[in-house]
């Protein structure tokens, strides 16, 4: 069954950081190479991928980075959500929650690691 996912940064650097291809973040990202999760994004998602993983902290190889992001862009559904007024506890996610609540179907979720960021919602997932 295909689902529709918008992916939280701290999902694309945990699973480029993992050395164990069954853990939950890989898994995610190989199910989206897969076609099993089509990817849901932003322009201003776009962007944070971009800068997060491109930094030089984390060493990805850059075309890993490319490859990952161009792959999200042509297969992935481009949003121009509508914006919310909502205080979450690091703003940083709004554009994250902004697509969610864009997009929101039975079979779509945000998956994130970090679920105290958003609000309690059953489609918002780790």
């Amino acid at each position: 069954m295909i689902c529709y996912a918008v992916i939280d940064t701290n999902i694309l650097v945990s699973s480029l950081l993992s050395k164990n291809t069954s853990s939950a973040t890989v898994q995610i990202i190989l199910k989206m190479l897969d076609g099993d999760i089509i990817p849901i994004y932003s322009k201003e998602i776009m962007t944070e991928y971009q800068e997060v993983l491109s930094r030089k902290k984390f060493h990805f190889p850059i075309q890993q980075v490319n490859y990952l992001l161009n792959f999200i862009k042509k297969f992935g559904i481009l949003v121009n959500p509508s914006k919310i007024e909502i205080l979450l506890p690091d703003m940083k996610d709004l554009p994250f929650y902004e697509v969610i609540m864009e997009k929101h179907s039975d079979n779509t979720y945000l998956v994130t690691g970090n679920l105290k960021h958003f609000p309690k919602e059953n489609f918002i997932i780790s």
